[in-house]
């Protein structure tokens, strides 16, 4: 699916993505070595069942990560300049490893550039869920988007 134009943004509309992800292992231990953080509470099975979760949480920038990766199909895939900020990113839940997340977006504001006409500024809300419907991660993203008049 080729990625939405500004002008093809309502505000309002929510994205429900088809898009699902079981986090495994693997995937908190390999993000976690990537980026060189050493956090116990992600890579320490001993360490994690010490804590009031019992056993490792899944790196919440990885969570991040995996939710704006998984808006962007339905989204933004080629047709994004550049992602210009996030904003207001929370974890309320912690997700584990076994989890399975999936993801709506609403388009929360979409104008054009001030500057160049070819382009706007869309912002996304994003959130994510576990397999029980808990919310585990949402950011706010704002992002600058190729307009029609530039295809």
């Amino acid at each position: 699916m080729a990625g939405l134009y500004l002008e093809d943004f309502e505000i309002g509309h929510v994205f429900q993505h088809t898009l699902r992800k079981t986090v495994t292992e693997s995937d908190n231990m390999l993000f976690s070595v990537m980026t060189l953080n050493p956090q116990p509470l992600h890579i320490d099975f001993d360490f994690a069942s010490k804590t009031e979760w019992g056993k490792p949480l899944v790196n919440s920038l990885f969570t991040l990560g995996l939710m704006i990766g998984i808006s962007v199909n339905d989204t933004t895939v080629g047709t994004t300049i550049a992602n210009l900020g996030m904003t207001d990113v929370k974890f309320p839940a912690p997700l584990f490893h076994g989890d399975t997340v999936r993801v709506e977006t609403q388009v929360i504001s979409a104008r054009r550039s001030k500057s160049k006409t070819d382009r706007g500024i869309v912002e996304f809300e994003h959130r994510a869920f576990n397999q029980y419907g808990v919310l585990v991660a949402q950011c706010t993203r704002q992002a600058m988007m190729k307009s029609k008049s530039a295809a």
